[in-house]
Protein backbone atom coordinates (compact mmCIF):
# COMPACT_ATOMS: atom_id res chain seq x y z
CA UNK A 1 0.00 0.00 0.00
CA UNK A 2 3.04 2.05 0.95
CA UNK A 3 4.65 1.50 -2.20
CA UNK A 4 1.45 2.32 -4.14
CA UNK A 5 1.09 5.88 -2.71
CA UNK A 6 4.77 6.68 -2.94
CA UNK A 7 4.44 5.75 -7.17
CA UNK A 8 1.33 8.00 -6.99
CA UNK A 9 3.12 10.33 -5.57
CA UNK A 10 6.27 10.23 -7.93
CA UNK A 11 3.67 9.99 -10.89
CA UNK A 12 1.77 12.83 -10.09
CA UNK A 13 4.27 15.69 -11.62
CA UNK A 14 4.18 13.39 -15.01
CA UNK A 15 0.71 13.11 -15.06
CA UNK A 16 0.25 17.39 -14.28
CA UNK A 17 2.64 17.90 -17.37
CA UNK A 18 0.80 15.37 -19.35
CA UNK A 19 -2.92 17.02 -18.57
CA UNK A 20 -1.56 20.27 -19.70
CA UNK A 21 -2.38 21.20 -22.81
CA UNK A 22 0.24 23.25 -25.21
CA UNK A 23 -1.00 26.61 -26.49
CA UNK A 24 -1.58 26.88 -30.57
CA UNK A 25 -0.78 30.58 -29.56
CA UNK A 26 1.43 32.01 -26.96
CA UNK A 27 2.56 36.12 -26.39
CA UNK A 28 4.85 37.34 -24.07
CA UNK A 29 4.89 40.74 -23.02
CA UNK A 30 8.26 42.39 -21.34
CA UNK A 31 9.41 44.78 -19.35
CA UNK A 32 9.76 47.13 -22.06
CA UNK A 33 6.23 46.37 -23.41
CA UNK A 34 5.21 47.27 -19.54
CA UNK A 35 6.93 50.99 -19.86
CA UNK A 36 4.96 51.66 -22.53
CA UNK A 37 1.69 50.70 -20.59
CA UNK A 38 2.94 52.54 -18.24
CA UNK A 39 2.93 55.60 -20.00
CA UNK A 40 -0.43 55.14 -21.04
CA UNK A 41 -1.98 54.20 -17.86
CA UNK A 42 -0.40 56.61 -16.05
CA UNK A 43 -2.93 59.32 -17.91
CA UNK A 44 -5.27 57.30 -17.18
CA UNK A 45 -4.66 57.02 -13.81
CA UNK A 46 -4.28 60.94 -13.48
CA UNK A 47 -7.99 61.32 -15.52
CA UNK A 48 -9.20 59.04 -12.88
CA UNK A 49 -8.53 61.25 -9.85
CA UNK A 50 -9.35 64.20 -11.54
CA UNK A 51 -12.68 63.17 -11.37
CA UNK A 52 -13.10 61.80 -7.46
CA UNK A 53 -15.73 63.20 -6.12
CA UNK A 54 -15.76 63.73 -2.52
CA UNK A 55 -18.73 64.54 -0.30
CA UNK A 56 -19.33 67.61 1.49
CA UNK A 57 -18.00 68.12 4.94
CA UNK A 58 -19.84 70.03 7.64
CA UNK A 59 -19.61 70.24 11.04
CA UNK A 60 -19.06 72.66 14.63
CA UNK A 61 -16.94 72.82 16.89
CA UNK A 62 -17.93 75.44 19.46
CA UNK A 63 -19.21 79.00 18.22
CA UNK A 64 -17.62 77.53 14.92
CA UNK A 65 -20.08 76.31 12.08
CA UNK A 66 -18.28 74.68 8.60
CA UNK A 67 -19.65 73.76 5.59
CA UNK A 68 -17.22 72.29 2.77
CA UNK A 69 -18.96 71.60 -0.91
CA UNK A 70 -18.05 71.46 -4.78
CA UNK A 71 -14.55 70.19 -3.99
CA UNK A 72 -13.06 69.74 -7.69
CA UNK A 73 -9.38 68.64 -8.56
CA UNK A 74 -8.07 71.23 -10.26
CA UNK A 75 -4.30 69.91 -10.72
CA UNK A 76 -2.24 66.48 -10.13
CA UNK A 77 1.16 66.08 -10.14
CA UNK A 78 2.58 62.50 -10.36
CA UNK A 79 6.17 62.60 -10.51
CA UNK A 80 7.49 58.89 -9.21
CA UNK A 81 5.10 56.25 -10.89
CA UNK A 82 6.27 52.73 -11.16
CA UNK A 83 4.43 49.47 -12.52
CA UNK A 84 6.13 46.14 -12.64
CA UNK A 85 5.56 42.41 -12.42
CA UNK A 86 4.88 40.90 -9.41
CA UNK A 87 5.00 36.98 -9.96
CA UNK A 88 2.90 34.82 -10.04
CA UNK A 89 -0.16 36.90 -11.17
CA UNK A 90 0.07 40.34 -10.47
CA UNK A 91 0.91 43.69 -11.58
CA UNK A 92 1.99 46.62 -9.16
CA UNK A 93 1.43 49.56 -9.41
CA UNK A 94 3.14 52.32 -7.61
CA UNK A 95 2.78 56.39 -6.88
CA UNK A 96 5.06 58.25 -4.55
CA UNK A 97 5.10 61.87 -3.32
CA UNK A 98 1.88 62.51 -5.72
CA UNK A 99 0.33 66.13 -4.90
CA UNK A 100 -2.94 66.79 -5.45
CA UNK A 101 -4.78 70.36 -5.70
CA UNK A 102 -8.09 71.17 -4.55
CA UNK A 103 -10.88 74.19 -5.09
CA UNK A 104 -14.09 73.99 -3.10
CA UNK A 105 -16.94 76.54 -1.92
CA UNK A 106 -16.82 77.15 1.96
CA UNK A 107 -19.75 78.43 4.04
CA UNK A 108 -18.45 79.14 7.41
CA UNK A 109 -20.34 81.28 10.48
CA UNK A 110 -18.88 82.29 13.30
CA UNK A 111 -20.35 83.82 16.26
CA UNK A 112 -22.35 86.80 14.30
CA UNK A 113 -20.18 86.98 11.38
CA UNK A 114 -21.37 84.90 8.37
CA UNK A 115 -18.55 84.21 5.23
CA UNK A 116 -19.67 82.45 1.67
CA UNK A 117 -16.35 81.77 -0.54
CA UNK A 118 -14.31 79.44 -2.03
CA UNK A 119 -10.54 77.59 -0.68
CA UNK A 120 -7.46 76.67 -2.72
CA UNK A 121 -6.07 73.19 -0.61
CA UNK A 122 -3.29 70.89 -1.25
CA UNK A 123 -2.33 67.61 -0.77
CA UNK A 124 1.20 66.56 -0.58
CA UNK A 125 3.40 63.38 -0.23
CA UNK A 126 0.57 61.49 -2.07
CA UNK A 127 1.24 57.75 -1.34
CA UNK A 128 -0.57 55.04 -3.42
CA UNK A 129 0.52 51.92 -3.99
CA UNK A 130 -2.15 49.01 -5.96
CA UNK A 131 -1.72 45.30 -6.90
CA UNK A 132 -3.55 44.09 -9.66
CA UNK A 133 -4.62 40.38 -9.78
CA UNK A 134 -5.03 39.14 -13.67
CA UNK A 135 -6.52 35.70 -14.16
CA UNK A 136 -8.69 33.93 -17.06
CA UNK A 137 -12.44 34.36 -16.25
CA UNK A 138 -15.03 31.74 -17.41
CA UNK A 139 -14.84 31.92 -20.81
CA UNK A 140 -11.27 32.37 -21.51
CA UNK A 141 -10.85 36.13 -21.55
CA UNK A 142 -8.28 37.67 -19.45
CA UNK A 143 -9.19 39.80 -16.65
CA UNK A 144 -8.36 41.80 -14.02
CA UNK A 145 -9.96 39.82 -11.31
CA UNK A 146 -8.84 41.45 -8.06
CA UNK A 147 -6.85 44.72 -6.97
CA UNK A 148 -5.68 45.47 -3.30
CA UNK A 149 -5.38 49.29 -2.86
CA UNK A 150 -3.31 51.65 -0.07
CA UNK A 151 -3.94 55.23 -0.17
CA UNK A 152 -2.07 58.27 2.31
CA UNK A 153 -1.46 61.80 2.03
CA UNK A 154 1.40 63.09 4.15
CA UNK A 155 0.41 66.55 4.75
CA UNK A 156 -2.78 68.71 3.64
CA UNK A 157 -2.20 72.86 3.37
CA UNK A 158 -5.63 75.22 2.90
CA UNK A 159 -5.33 78.24 2.52
CA UNK A 160 -7.76 81.39 2.95
CA UNK A 161 -8.05 84.40 2.40
CA UNK A 162 -10.68 87.52 3.54
CA UNK A 163 -11.18 89.45 6.48
CA UNK A 164 -11.31 86.66 9.02
CA UNK A 165 -8.46 84.74 7.44
CA UNK A 166 -6.48 84.48 10.73
CA UNK A 167 -9.79 83.18 12.20
CA UNK A 168 -10.11 80.52 9.70
CA UNK A 169 -6.25 79.66 9.75
CA UNK A 170 -6.70 79.06 13.47
CA UNK A 171 -9.64 76.70 13.24
CA UNK A 172 -8.87 75.31 9.82
CA UNK A 173 -7.86 72.20 11.35
CA UNK A 174 -11.14 70.88 11.48
CA UNK A 175 -11.25 71.37 7.34
CA UNK A 176 -8.08 69.87 6.67
CA UNK A 177 -7.99 66.98 8.80
CA UNK A 178 -11.81 65.79 7.76
CA UNK A 179 -10.58 66.74 4.18
CA UNK A 180 -7.40 64.81 4.29
CA UNK A 181 -9.62 62.08 5.35
CA UNK A 182 -12.46 61.94 2.97
CA UNK A 183 -10.11 62.38 -0.31
CA UNK A 184 -7.49 59.61 1.05
CA UNK A 185 -10.48 57.43 0.97
CA UNK A 186 -11.99 58.11 -2.29
CA UNK A 187 -8.39 57.35 -4.02
CA UNK A 188 -9.03 53.77 -3.83
CA UNK A 189 -12.77 53.44 -4.43
CA UNK A 190 -11.80 55.14 -7.69
CA UNK A 191 -8.73 53.18 -8.78
CA UNK A 192 -10.64 50.00 -7.92
CA UNK A 193 -13.34 51.06 -10.48
CA UNK A 194 -11.08 52.21 -13.26
CA UNK A 195 -9.52 48.82 -13.23
CA UNK A 196 -12.72 46.01 -12.40
CA UNK A 197 -14.94 48.27 -14.44
CA UNK A 198 -12.99 50.39 -17.26
CA UNK A 199 -9.81 48.34 -17.87
CA UNK A 200 -12.21 45.42 -17.92
CA UNK A 201 -14.15 46.58 -20.52
CA UNK A 202 -10.74 47.77 -22.58
CA UNK A 203 -9.76 43.80 -22.35
CA UNK A 204 -13.45 42.75 -23.56
CA UNK A 205 -12.31 44.28 -27.08
CA UNK A 206 -9.59 41.17 -27.41
CA UNK A 207 -11.26 38.55 -29.08
CA UNK A 208 -11.88 35.08 -28.03
CA UNK A 209 -14.20 33.60 -29.99
CA UNK A 210 -14.03 34.99 -33.56
CA UNK A 211 -15.57 34.22 -37.14
CA UNK A 212 -13.00 34.57 -39.43
CA UNK A 213 -15.73 34.19 -42.58
CA UNK A 214 -18.34 31.94 -43.68
CA UNK A 215 -16.83 28.85 -43.15
CA UNK A 216 -14.44 28.78 -40.27
CA UNK A 217 -13.92 30.60 -36.51
CA UNK A 218 -11.01 31.03 -34.42
CA UNK A 219 -10.76 30.19 -30.34
CA UNK A 220 -8.61 32.58 -28.82
CA UNK A 221 -9.71 31.66 -25.58
CA UNK A 222 -6.83 31.32 -22.50
CA UNK A 223 -5.96 28.16 -20.96
CA UNK A 224 -4.75 29.10 -18.10
CA UNK A 225 -4.07 32.20 -15.76
CA UNK A 226 -1.16 34.37 -16.77
CA UNK A 227 2.42 33.21 -15.94
CA UNK A 228 3.73 36.71 -14.47
CA UNK A 229 7.92 36.56 -13.86
CA UNK A 230 10.09 40.08 -12.76
CA UNK A 231 10.50 40.87 -16.30
CA UNK A 232 7.45 38.72 -18.34
CA UNK A 233 3.93 37.72 -18.62
CA UNK A 234 2.97 35.21 -20.65
CA UNK A 235 -0.50 34.69 -22.04
CA UNK A 236 -1.14 31.08 -23.49
CA UNK A 237 -3.82 30.63 -26.18
CA UNK A 238 -5.78 27.84 -27.10
CA UNK A 239 -5.46 29.08 -30.92
CA UNK A 240 -7.49 26.90 -32.78
CA UNK A 241 -10.01 27.24 -35.69
CA UNK A 242 -12.74 25.36 -36.58
CA UNK A 243 -15.57 24.73 -38.79
CA UNK A 244 -18.60 26.47 -37.75
CA UNK A 245 -21.20 24.02 -38.35
CA UNK A 246 -19.18 22.01 -35.55
CA UNK A 247 -18.04 24.22 -33.21
CA UNK A 248 -17.35 21.91 -30.42
CA UNK A 249 -15.24 19.60 -32.19
CA UNK A 250 -12.05 20.21 -31.35
CA UNK A 251 -8.89 19.06 -33.07
CA UNK A 252 -5.84 17.83 -30.57
CA UNK A 253 -2.75 19.60 -30.22
CA UNK A 254 0.03 17.47 -30.22
CA UNK A 255 2.34 19.85 -31.97
CA UNK A 256 5.56 21.26 -29.92
CA UNK A 257 4.82 23.95 -27.63
CA UNK A 258 6.30 27.48 -28.47
CA UNK A 259 9.41 28.73 -26.32
CA UNK A 260 9.70 32.26 -26.31
CA UNK A 261 13.14 33.07 -24.97
CA UNK A 262 13.56 36.33 -26.12
CA UNK A 263 13.13 39.42 -23.97
CA UNK A 264 14.54 42.34 -26.33
CA UNK A 265 11.41 43.63 -27.67
CA UNK A 266 7.82 44.97 -26.50
CA UNK A 267 5.78 41.84 -27.37
CA UNK A 268 6.16 38.46 -28.88
CA UNK A 269 3.51 36.25 -30.49
CA UNK A 270 4.63 32.73 -30.92
CA UNK A 271 2.57 30.17 -32.99
CA UNK A 272 2.69 26.46 -33.21
CA UNK A 273 2.38 24.25 -36.39
CA UNK A 274 -1.05 23.34 -34.70
CA UNK A 275 -2.16 26.86 -35.00
CA UNK A 276 -1.88 26.86 -38.94
CA UNK A 277 -2.88 22.75 -39.32
CA UNK A 278 -5.95 23.91 -37.21
CA UNK A 279 -7.13 25.97 -39.87
CA UNK A 280 -6.34 23.84 -42.56
CA UNK A 281 -8.37 21.48 -40.94
CA UNK A 282 -11.21 23.35 -40.74
CA UNK A 283 -11.27 24.35 -44.18
CA UNK A 284 -10.78 20.62 -44.83
CA UNK A 285 -14.08 19.95 -42.74
CA UNK A 286 -15.67 22.88 -44.22
CA UNK A 287 -15.56 21.20 -47.95
CA UNK A 288 -14.09 23.76 -49.46
CA UNK A 289 -10.71 22.91 -50.44
CA UNK A 290 -12.10 21.55 -53.81
CA UNK A 291 -13.03 22.76 -57.33
CA UNK A 292 -14.96 21.65 -60.55
CA UNK A 293 -14.25 23.26 -63.93
CA UNK A 294 -16.32 22.62 -66.57
CA UNK A 295 -16.68 23.45 -69.76
CA UNK A 296 -15.79 26.71 -70.62
CA UNK A 297 -14.30 26.69 -67.21
CA UNK A 298 -11.56 24.75 -68.39
CA UNK A 299 -8.65 27.18 -69.29
CA UNK A 300 -8.25 26.91 -73.18
CA UNK A 301 -4.51 25.79 -73.39
CA UNK A 302 -4.92 23.43 -70.71
CA UNK A 303 -8.35 21.68 -72.75
CA UNK A 304 -6.14 21.57 -75.78
CA UNK A 305 -2.97 19.77 -74.05
CA UNK A 306 -5.39 17.31 -71.76
CA UNK A 307 -7.20 16.52 -74.95
CA UNK A 308 -3.77 15.78 -76.53
CA UNK A 309 -2.66 13.43 -73.77
CA UNK A 310 -5.56 11.27 -73.80
CA UNK A 311 -5.68 11.28 -77.39
CA UNK A 312 -5.53 6.96 -77.57
CA UNK A 313 -8.21 6.90 -74.97
CA UNK A 314 -10.91 9.75 -76.47
CA UNK A 315 -10.26 8.02 -79.99
CA UNK A 316 -11.60 4.52 -79.25
CA UNK A 317 -14.63 6.25 -77.11
CA UNK A 318 -17.74 6.26 -79.50
CA UNK A 319 -17.68 9.00 -81.28
CA UNK A 320 -20.63 11.18 -80.03
CA UNK A 321 -18.71 11.29 -76.72
CA UNK A 322 -15.01 12.33 -78.32
CA UNK A 323 -16.28 16.06 -78.59
CA UNK A 324 -18.19 16.39 -75.39
CA UNK A 325 -17.02 18.98 -72.89
CA UNK A 326 -14.41 18.52 -70.29
CA UNK A 327 -14.82 18.59 -66.38
CA UNK A 328 -12.09 18.86 -64.07
CA UNK A 329 -12.83 17.95 -60.89
CA UNK A 330 -9.65 18.41 -58.20
CA UNK A 331 -9.97 18.29 -54.48
CA UNK A 332 -7.95 18.00 -51.36
CA UNK A 333 -7.55 14.81 -50.06
CA UNK A 334 -6.74 15.12 -46.61
CA UNK A 335 -6.24 18.45 -44.92
CA UNK A 336 -2.90 20.38 -45.82
CA UNK A 337 0.01 20.12 -43.18
CA UNK A 338 2.35 22.75 -41.99
CA UNK A 339 6.08 22.08 -41.30
CA UNK A 340 7.88 25.08 -39.36
CA UNK A 341 11.66 24.59 -39.23
CA UNK A 342 14.76 27.12 -38.65
CA UNK A 343 14.99 27.32 -42.33
CA UNK A 344 12.06 28.28 -43.13
CA UNK A 345 8.31 27.20 -43.17
CA UNK A 346 6.37 24.91 -45.81
CA UNK A 347 3.03 23.38 -46.28
CA UNK A 348 2.35 19.99 -48.11
CA UNK A 349 -0.51 19.22 -49.86
CA UNK A 350 -2.09 16.08 -51.24
CA UNK A 351 -5.37 16.07 -53.86
CA UNK A 352 -6.68 14.24 -56.69
CA UNK A 353 -7.82 15.24 -60.21
CA UNK A 354 -10.57 13.44 -61.87
CA UNK A 355 -10.64 14.49 -65.52
CA UNK A 356 -13.79 13.48 -67.70
CA UNK A 357 -15.72 13.88 -70.81
CA UNK A 358 -19.41 14.78 -69.89
CA UNK A 359 -21.72 14.69 -72.93
CA UNK A 360 -24.80 15.60 -72.82
CA UNK A 361 -28.02 13.70 -71.71
CA UNK A 362 -25.34 10.38 -71.09
CA UNK A 363 -23.09 9.49 -68.05
CA UNK A 364 -19.97 10.97 -67.69
CA UNK A 365 -16.73 8.69 -69.11
CA UNK A 366 -13.38 8.96 -66.47
CA UNK A 367 -10.38 9.82 -68.30
CA UNK A 368 -7.94 9.47 -65.78
CA UNK A 369 -7.62 9.94 -62.14
CA UNK A 370 -4.24 11.56 -61.33
CA UNK A 371 -2.83 12.01 -57.41
CA UNK A 372 -1.57 15.74 -56.98
CA UNK A 373 1.52 16.36 -54.01
CA UNK A 374 2.32 20.03 -53.84
CA UNK A 375 4.96 21.72 -51.49
CA UNK A 376 4.33 25.13 -51.04
CA UNK A 377 6.86 27.45 -49.11
CA UNK A 378 5.15 30.03 -46.33
CA UNK A 379 6.49 33.63 -45.59
CA UNK A 380 4.48 34.39 -42.51
CA UNK A 381 4.37 38.68 -41.38
CA UNK A 382 2.18 40.86 -39.65
CA UNK A 383 0.59 43.99 -41.06
CA UNK A 384 -1.51 45.94 -38.41
CA UNK A 385 -2.41 43.23 -35.71
CA UNK A 386 -3.62 40.69 -39.00
CA UNK A 387 -0.92 37.79 -39.61
CA UNK A 388 -1.04 37.29 -43.34
CA UNK A 389 1.24 34.32 -45.09
CA UNK A 390 2.65 34.70 -48.69
CA UNK A 391 3.34 31.62 -50.85
CA UNK A 392 5.93 30.48 -53.40
CA UNK A 393 5.07 26.44 -55.57
CA UNK A 394 8.30 24.82 -54.64
CA UNK A 395 7.42 21.38 -55.66
CA UNK A 396 4.56 19.67 -57.69
CA UNK A 397 4.34 16.41 -58.86
CA UNK A 398 1.48 14.45 -60.36
CA UNK A 399 0.98 10.24 -60.55
CA UNK A 400 -1.96 8.04 -61.96
CA UNK A 401 -3.68 6.41 -59.25
CA UNK A 402 -4.36 3.54 -61.38
CA UNK A 403 -1.11 2.39 -63.10
CA UNK A 404 2.71 2.96 -63.53
CA UNK A 405 2.72 3.22 -67.11
CA UNK A 406 -0.40 5.85 -66.73
CA UNK A 407 2.22 8.01 -64.43
CA UNK A 408 4.47 7.91 -67.49
CA UNK A 409 2.15 9.15 -70.16
CA UNK A 410 1.12 12.16 -67.32
CA UNK A 411 4.79 13.22 -67.32
CA UNK A 412 4.40 15.73 -70.04
CA UNK A 413 1.68 17.43 -68.08
CA UNK A 414 3.35 18.08 -65.00
CA UNK A 415 5.27 20.91 -66.71
CA UNK A 416 2.32 22.98 -68.00
CA UNK A 417 0.10 22.44 -65.01
CA UNK A 418 3.10 23.82 -62.23
CA UNK A 419 3.13 26.84 -65.00
CA UNK A 420 -0.99 27.18 -64.94
CA UNK A 421 -0.97 27.19 -60.92
CA UNK A 422 2.34 29.76 -60.85
CA UNK A 423 1.06 31.60 -63.34
CA UNK A 424 -2.68 31.87 -62.05
CA UNK A 425 -3.61 30.45 -58.47
CA UNK A 426 -0.49 31.34 -56.68
CA UNK A 427 -1.42 35.40 -57.73
CA UNK A 428 -4.74 34.90 -56.71
CA UNK A 429 -3.75 33.02 -53.05
CA UNK A 430 -1.57 36.00 -52.65
CA UNK A 431 -3.53 38.34 -53.52
CA UNK A 432 -2.47 39.53 -56.20
CA UNK A 433 -3.36 39.89 -59.96
CA UNK A 434 -7.10 39.57 -59.61
CA UNK A 435 -7.95 39.72 -63.13
CA UNK A 436 -5.98 36.33 -63.97
CA UNK A 437 -9.38 35.02 -62.44
CA UNK A 438 -11.24 35.60 -65.77
CA UNK A 439 -8.45 35.90 -68.17
CA UNK A 440 -7.57 31.92 -67.03
CA UNK A 441 -11.22 30.79 -67.63
CA UNK A 442 -11.48 29.43 -63.50
CA UNK A 443 -14.94 31.18 -62.87
CA UNK A 444 -16.10 32.41 -59.18
CA UNK A 445 -14.71 29.15 -57.37
CA UNK A 446 -11.59 28.61 -59.23
CA UNK A 447 -9.62 29.96 -56.03
CA UNK A 448 -11.30 27.85 -53.42
CA UNK A 449 -8.48 24.88 -53.88
CA UNK A 450 -5.18 26.81 -52.56
CA UNK A 451 -6.25 30.10 -50.79
CA UNK A 452 -7.94 29.02 -48.24
CA UNK A 453 -4.71 26.40 -47.50
CA UNK A 454 -3.83 28.58 -44.65
CA UNK A 455 -4.53 32.64 -43.64
CA UNK A 456 -4.32 33.67 -47.21
CA UNK A 457 -5.12 37.15 -47.70
CA UNK A 458 -7.89 36.72 -50.91
CA UNK A 459 -11.19 37.92 -51.15
CA UNK A 460 -12.45 36.52 -48.18
CA UNK A 461 -9.17 36.63 -45.69
CA UNK A 462 -7.42 39.57 -47.51
CA UNK A 463 -7.35 41.08 -44.18
CA UNK A 464 -5.55 38.11 -42.29
CA UNK A 465 -6.22 37.07 -38.99
CA UNK A 466 -6.36 39.76 -36.04
CA UNK A 467 -4.21 38.70 -33.06
CA UNK A 468 -5.41 38.61 -29.77
CA UNK A 469 -4.53 42.50 -28.67
CA UNK A 470 -6.85 44.91 -27.23
CA UNK A 471 -7.95 47.71 -29.81
CA UNK A 472 -6.20 50.75 -30.06
CA UNK A 473 -2.90 48.84 -29.34
CA UNK A 474 -0.48 47.97 -32.66
CA UNK A 475 2.90 46.13 -33.57
CA UNK A 476 5.45 48.07 -35.04
CA UNK A 477 9.02 46.73 -36.27
CA UNK A 478 8.29 43.30 -36.58
CA UNK A 479 10.38 40.28 -37.09
CA UNK A 480 9.36 37.11 -37.84
CA UNK A 481 11.91 33.99 -36.70
CA UNK A 482 11.77 30.53 -37.16
CA UNK A 483 12.13 27.65 -34.78
CA UNK A 484 11.58 23.79 -34.61
CA UNK A 485 7.83 23.79 -35.05
CA UNK A 486 7.07 27.21 -34.03
CA UNK A 487 7.82 30.74 -35.54
CA UNK A 488 8.22 34.05 -33.10
CA UNK A 489 7.30 37.70 -34.66
CA UNK A 490 8.83 40.06 -32.06
CA UNK A 491 7.84 43.15 -32.24
CA UNK A 492 7.54 47.09 -30.25
CA UNK A 493 4.10 48.43 -29.33
CA UNK A 494 1.99 52.07 -29.88
CA UNK A 495 -1.27 53.03 -29.32
CA UNK A 496 -2.82 54.45 -32.20
CA UNK A 497 -6.02 55.24 -29.34
CA UNK A 498 -5.64 56.11 -26.16
CA UNK A 499 -7.42 53.96 -23.62
CA UNK A 500 -9.76 56.62 -22.74
CA UNK A 501 -11.06 57.23 -25.48
CA UNK A 502 -11.35 53.09 -26.72
CA UNK A 503 -12.89 52.83 -23.00
CA UNK A 504 -15.97 55.45 -23.81
CA UNK A 505 -16.61 53.81 -27.23
CA UNK A 506 -16.93 50.24 -25.50
CA UNK A 507 -18.23 51.41 -22.12
CA UNK A 508 -21.91 50.92 -22.52
CA UNK A 509 -21.36 48.34 -25.22
CA UNK A 510 -23.28 44.82 -23.03
CA UNK A 511 -20.46 42.10 -23.93
CA UNK A 512 -21.48 38.93 -25.26
CA UNK A 513 -18.91 35.74 -24.14
CA UNK A 514 -21.46 33.70 -25.26
CA UNK A 515 -21.30 34.25 -28.96
CA UNK A 516 -18.33 35.41 -31.39
CA UNK A 517 -17.18 38.94 -31.56
CA UNK A 518 -17.69 39.51 -35.49
CA UNK A 519 -20.26 37.03 -37.37
CA UNK A 520 -20.43 37.04 -41.27
CA UNK A 521 -22.92 35.20 -42.68
CA UNK A 522 -24.07 31.64 -41.85
CA UNK A 523 -21.97 28.82 -42.50
CA UNK A 524 -21.85 26.86 -45.65
CA UNK A 525 -20.78 23.22 -46.36
CA UNK A 526 -20.91 23.81 -50.26
CA UNK A 527 -17.98 24.54 -52.06
CA UNK A 528 -20.05 25.51 -55.02
CA UNK A 529 -22.08 28.58 -53.06
CA UNK A 530 -19.03 30.45 -52.82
Amino acid sequence: MAAGGLLLLLLLPWLAMASRSPPGCRIRITSKGLDLVKQEGLRFVEQELENITVSDLHGKEGQFHYNISQVKVVDLQLPFSDLHFQPRQHLAFNINNASISLRFRRQLLYWFFYDIGSINASADGVHIHTVLRLAKDEVGRLKISNITCNASIAKMHAGFSGTLRKVYEFLSTFIVTGMRFLISQQICPSLEHASLVLLNSLLDTVPVRNYVDEHIGIDYSLLRDPAVSPNTLDLDFKGMFFFRARENHELENHAVEPVIKETERMVYVAFSEYFFDSAMHAYFQAGVLAMELEGEKVPKDLEVLLRATFFGTIFMLNPAVVDAPLRLVLQVSAPPHCVIKPSGTSVSVSAFLNISLVPAGQPAVQLSSMAMETKLSAKVFLQGKALRVQLDLRRFRIYSKQSALESLALFSLQAPLKTLLQLTIMPIINGKHHHCLCTAGLGAGGFSLLHLLLLLPAERTKKGVQIPLPEGMDFTREVVTNHAGFLTVGADLHFSKGLREVIEKYRFVAPTPADPTSQPAAPSADPRQL
